[in-house]
């Protein structure tokens, strides 16, 4: 259970002011975001985002094809015809990012753990939970074909980025931590809801 920040104030005196530069240098203070809740956090780097996906969107892709082999596998043996060729392998592709989303709940797949990084809540940090199946079934299926509709739309002479606010947002494990420590010796702020 979180602490109040009025609760987290030194006894002797106000809370003080820590200036991210001083705790993380200058480049990695510029990541640095208010959650909903008035927390700061840092906003993982821009390669760090890059490379987790593609960890993550080559483990689902691995699953898909081993799921595909074993599909003509047991085809072999008994016939499944067509129809049921295409659902099989509609399912593989909806289902295998919702199972791997499985072992998403506390925002840290394959791809966050080899980077550094991960996915929060934005309103207050907290673990994605119920939602982490449907997460990464968006990070790794709906976040391509996003990218190419901004991309067809971008040529067309349409806008750039689609309207609305995330609702989730990836941060550097390590600097967070490095800015919540520093913050709570000052007074100024609880920790982790994670």
């Amino acid at each position: 259970m979180r602490k109040s920040i009025a609760s987290a104030a030194p006894v002797g005196g106000a809370a003080r002011y820590v200036d991210p530069v001083s705790v993380l240098g200058t480049e990695v203070a510029k990541r640095v975001a208010p959650l909903g809740d008035g927390r700061r956090f840092v906003g993982a780097g821009g390669w760090a985002l890059a490379l987790a996906w593609m960890v993550d969107f080559v483990v689902v892709l691995f699953g898909v094809g081993t799921g595909i082999v074993a599909l003509a596998l047991v085809d072999r043996q008994v016939d499944f015809g067509n129809g049921m060729w295409l659902l099989a392998s509609t399912g593989l592709v909806f289902g295998v990012p919702l199972v791997y989303g499985l072992f998403y709940g506390n925002g840290r797949a394959l791809g966050a753990v080899l980077t550094g990084t991960q996915l929060v809540r934005l309103k207050d940090g907290g673990r994605l939970g119920f939602w982490a199946p449907w997460a990464m079934l968006v990070r790794t299926l709906l976040l391509p074909l996003l990218i190419v509709a901004v991309l067809a739309s971008s040529f067309a002479g349409g806008g750039g980025s689609p309207p609305g606010s995330p609702l989730r947002g990836s941060l550097d494990v390590d600097a967070t931590r490095r800015l919540w420590a520093a913050e709570a010796a000052a007074g100024s702020v609880i920790g982790p809801s994670w």
